[in-house]
């Protein structure tokens, strides 16, 4: 890295308010949990902000037999109950003044008719320029429904050479590779690959950003970020709540698929990959890529994967079911609600340093984090007894807290030499004057002015399926997973995979 030469070169100025243009977005799926609870609340805030156009256009698509002012009525409590910026009347008014609401169901075609006279009013009323967005927060089985009736009514085919159509897409990406490739498939037939948006909220918050500054910002770190210094990573994504009334989603995916194949080994590969040589989402994707497409499970599944299903018991002092008693669960499911594997990078820089990811639910508290683990120091002048073994630790907290704190051994006050670990911190509540943006208002930001490196593509989705697949057919196999208990870090099994390493787990 050379001095006084910026290792992220970015053609946009980011010090900048990015402002998007005449534009509108299309809500499939505007009555759901998703969309109540966070992508409501996050177009008001852009609109708060000033961030979207006066002119920009939502149109509601739902079942709901609803005219607009009953869409306007259900969409002003889900802003007032989870907006991050204050009500303001005259955001409001900018903001639902271009409120529309399509009656339909996915496989309706006359509501798609509807739909396209929709957005026509919108673009001659409105001037939204026929600039539009579709956000299919759906399941993924009204992919393809909902997606040949768009290219039907030529929805998704902008009318302009000046216009944009675009496609956004939450997770999960498919069950494994071939359901994955069989999605894309639907998709990519409609839009075009620079078209096609998909969601991961964990790629849109503060702290996931800044360890690429942590990175390639500071000399200090790249020249001991290998595997000469560094002993292991640990990543964890933990929950304290249970499967929450999300039954007819989670059994059946469970905690590898639900998060894992996304969020952690996005991670993953921004932990691991190599500087970029711009932060373009090209050059972006191509390290990330890189990273993917050397990862591999030890050969011995048995040994280097681990899962759980939490039992009955009392959690912060209340009595909580088991994932088998939750409401629409079977019985006898075998779907895990815990997860960790040994991931292996086979490249220059990592190899020899393991990686551990783990995610759960109804365990000690809610926290992901990125625990980087360097090696101990290899000769003790003050004795064994001076400085018992704890390893150095740099660890980037993603949430709840978003911030960064470096574990050192600094002496005890006092006549003798004694070592003990302490804590530096970074928090961002603290450091910074402003608030961090929640993660679904930058990524639908970023959608609508185009702007793609925060979104994976069809080949790092193949390669996260790749990756864990055989995970999961093992485990298929394999019969139930091990109880846990709530409140606890999981089964087990999860500690014996560490320790067959000579390792434990870090206490988040």
């Amino acid at each position: 890295m050379n001095s006084g030469i910026n290792p992220l070169r970015d053609p946009v100025d980011r010090r900048l308010p990015r402002i998007a243009g005449p534009c509108g977005l299309v809500l499939f799926g505007v009555t759901g949990d998703l969309a109540q609870k966070k992508l409501l609340p996050a177009l008001y805030d852009l609109t708060n902000q000033g961030l979207l156009p006066a002119t920009f256009g939502l149109t509601g698509f739902a079942r709901r037999d609803w005219g607009v002012a009953e869409f306007a009525d259900s969409v002003e409590k889900a802003v007032r109950a989870g907006a991050r910026t204050p009500f303001r009347q005259a955001a409001w008014r900018q903001f639902s003044d271009g409120f529309r609401f399509v009656s339909g169901t996915f496989d309706d075609g006359d509501a798609y008719v509807r739909l396209a006279a929709t957005l026509a009013d919108l673009d001659a009323q409105r001037g939204t320029s026929g600039n539009h967005a579709f956000y299919l927060s759906v399941p993924p089985s009204a992919f393809p429904v909902v997606c040949g009736h768009l290219a039907a009514q030529k929805l998704a085919t902008p009318p302009s050479p000046d216009a944009w159509r675009r496609v956004i897409i939450e997770k999960p990406f498919g069950h494994d590779l071939a359901s994955a490739k069989q999605l894309d498939a639907v998709v990519s037939q409609v839009f075009s690959p620079d078209s096609v948006f998909r969601i991961d909220h964990y790629l849109g918050k503060e702290t996931v950003q800044n360890l690429m500054a942590l990175r390639f910002a500071n000399e200090l770190f790249e020249p001991v970020w290998n595997s000469h210094h560094i002993d292991h990573v640990q990543i964890t994504m933990a929950e304290d709540a249970g499967i929450a009334g999300r039954a007819g989603y989670y059994d059946g995916i469970g905690a590898a698929r639900d998060v894992v194949q996304n969020h952690l080994l996005q991670l993953l590969a921004l932990t691991a990959m190599e500087e970029p040589v711009t932060f373009s989402a090209a050059d972006l994707r191509a390290e990330k890529e890189k990273v993917l497409s050397a990862i591999s499970l030890p050969p011995d599944l048995g040994a280097s994967t681990a899962r759980g299903q939490y039992s009955a018991g009392w959690h912060g002092g209340v009595a909580v079911p088991g994932f088998r008693q939750e409401t629409g669960i079977a019985p006898d499911s075998c779907t895990e609600t815990y997860a960790a594997l040994r991931l292996d990078i086979d490249t220059r820089r990592w190899a020899g340093t393991p990686f551990y990811v783990r995610t759960g639910k109804r365990l000690g508290r809610r926290v992901t984090e990125i625990a980087i683990v360097f090696r101990g120091v290899p000769h003790r002048p003050f004795g064994a007894a001076a400085v018992p073994f704890s390893a150095n630790a740099l660890v980037i907290r993603v949430q709840p807290d978003e911030g960064v704190t470096l574990r050192i051994g600094a002496k005890v006050p006092g006549e003798g030499m004694e070592i003990r670990q302490v804590s530096m911190d970074f928090g961002y509540g603290s450091a910074f004057t402003q608030n961090s943006p929640e993660a679904y208002e930058r990524l639908i930001l970023d959608v609508l002015l185009g702007d793609p490196p925060l979104f994976p593509q069809a080949r790092e989705v193949e390669l996260s399926w790749s990756i864990l697949d055989p995970a999961e057919q093992y485990w298929a196999g394999h019969g139930a997973p091990e109880l846990y208990a709530p409140g606890s870090w999981g089964p087990p099994g999860a500690d014996e995979l560490m320790a067959r390493d000579g390792r434990t787990w870090r206490r988040p």
